[in-house]
């Protein structure tokens, strides 16, 4: 790739670089433009924007200007921590990465992550997985990181929406209760999805260009089901099931059609809210259970004022999960298993896109009647 060729420049043009003196043995000293302009035109994001690239160098040594040659490298791939305590944790694990990669350069060959760029690391499984793998690195270098200084991170940024317990009496959707017990456990837990900017559009104000942020993301994990028997579903479609790496538990990210606004792509598909999960008895044909999860207001109102303190906000967000949602009678255990090889992307391994199968809202029988009056 281009950023291969470029690095490899940067070494093969550090190493001829002339020694600082003449002292045997002393150090290379290439030419402090070298990283700009190497790398400017790669460090870039979608539309050519260098300043909002992950590794901002646009004031590292830009000889175009004197405030670009500042020698400050932007890490604009972080956001800005709710709290003093999540930031100073932030700062630290900065500090150990360079002091890390000072003393051991990252020399390994650049992976080409393809597709699972954007998935893996935007569903909470794989975002967590990969910080683990840095932590680890360092603590194999010999900085003693916690990895549990990062868990407020994950919590802040994949908030869970809530949990239930199929087969088992007990429920708890509070923020971090853990589930134990019998039955099949199912949580919740928001995801990231980047919206789409939109092409050109003429705006009484001139042009504009919109995003569309109508997709979102969530992921579901199970703990108890058998893959051979079990489905785990979400308005009906079958969701691949990913392991793990713990015993009986499984998760799967699902996108679907949060709003409808006036600027989106594929304007005709409808809203895909309230989401459904199901755990279904493959053998039995029938519904054990699930949980539903409204991306509004249950009732379709809009709140009236934003939240007067944290309590009221976390009633908002609780008042949106029931831990329950459960198709009565027997199944089409075939015709479910048809819509889930339908929905299958070789792309996008494990995530659910629920506009690939689903067009128009899946209203459950039991709601029909409800939904017409």
């Amino acid at each position: 790739s281009e950023a291969e060729i470029a690095i490899s420049e940067i070494d093969r043009l550090a190493a001829a670089a002339p020694p600082l003196d003449s002292v045997a043995g002393a150090a290379a000293a290439p030419p402090l433009w070298l990283v700009d302009r190497s790398l400017r035109h790669i460090l870039t994001d979608l539309t050519g924007n260098t300043h909002r690239a992950e590794f901002c160098i646009d004031k590292l040594h830009n000889p175009d200007s004197a405030r670009g040659r500042l020698g400050l490298l932007e890490l604009r791939g972080f956001e800005m921590p709710p709290h003093p305590q999540m930031a100073l944790v932030q700062s630290l694990l900065v500090r150990a990465l360079v002091a890390m990669f000072w003393e051991k350069p990252y020399r390994e060959p650049l992976i080409r992550w393809g597709t699972a760029l954007h998935e893996d690391f935007l569903l909470p499984h794989g975002a967590v997985a990969d910080i683990q793998a840095v932590v680890a690195d360092l603590q194999e270098f010999g900085i003693d990181f916690d990895p549990t200084w990062l868990d407020p991170f994950t919590e802040f940024r994949f908030p869970r929406i809530g949990a239930t317990r199929i087969g088992a009496t007990r429920v708890d959707a509070s923020p971090g209760a853990q589930m134990q017990g019998a039955g099949v456990q199912m949580e919740l837990r928001n995801a990231i999805e980047p919206w789409h900017v939109l092409g050109e559009e003429a705006t009484a104000g001139g042009t504009a260009r919109y995003v569309d942020s109508s997709l979102e993301r969530i992921q579901v994990t199970v703990h108890g089901v058998l893959p051979g028997r079990h489905l785990v579903t979400c308005q009906g479609v079958p969701v691949p099931l990913t392991p793990t790496g713990r015993t009986g538990e499984y998760y799967a990210g699902v996108r679907y059609r949060a709003w409808q606004p006036p600027s989106a792509l594929h304007p005709a598909i409808e809203v895909h809210s309230p989401l459904r999960f199901e755990i279904v008895d493959a053998r039995a044909g029938v519904s054990l259970g699930g949980a539903t999860y409204h991306v509004v207001h249950p009732g379709g109102r809009a709140q009236q004022h934003p939240p007067v303190n944290a309590r009221e906000a976390e009633s908002r967000r609780g008042g949106r999960f029931e831990p329950f949602g459960h198709t009565p009678g027997l199944l089409d255990v075939d015709a479910l298993r048809a819509r889930g090889r339908q929905a299958e992307s070789a792309e996008y391994p494990h995530t659910l896109d629920l506009r690939r199968v689903l067009r128009t809202r899946s209203v459950p029988a039991t709601h029909r009647g409800e939904d017409a009056r």
